[in-house]
């Protein structure tokens, strides 16, 4: 009997695959999205160093929306820039972990580009 694989082990797969090529840099971060039923997390990670330079998710105070949807993505994508702006970075590479780049991980990226960021 064929089992069916799940989308979270598809998505998994997917992950290290791009994890392979895509690397965070001192110069150019890596920008990682994590969706939950619940809650949207934003990390950038300087891989180089193994450290989180910064992060944002809708569990934060200034973000308004708390539920997980495009708007709340939005928000958070915005103040992930403002937080890396404050720290002089400009550049990172974006990491959509393994999910399709729509809805909530794309209104994140655009917002985060919107708000000054290049990738």
């Amino acid at each position: 009997m064929i089992k069916k694989q799940s989308k979270n082990e598809a998505r998994l797969k997917i992950q290290k695959r791009v994890r392979a090529t895509v690397k965070g840099t001192t110069e150019r971060p890596r920008l990682c999205v994590f969706r939950s039923l619940n809650n949207i997390y934003v990390q950038v990670i300087d891989d180089t160093k193994a450290i989180t330079i910064a992060s944002a998710s809708t569990l934060d105070k200034e973000v308004k929306t708390k539920a997980s949807n495009i708007q709340a993505a939005t928000e958070v994508g915005t103040l992930i820039a403002e937080r890396l702006k404050a720290k002089n970075i400009t550049k990172v590479v974006f990491d959509r972990n393994g999910y399709l780049y729509h809805g909530k991980v794309k209104a994140v990226a655009e917002a985060a580009r919107a708000a000054g960021l290049e990738f």
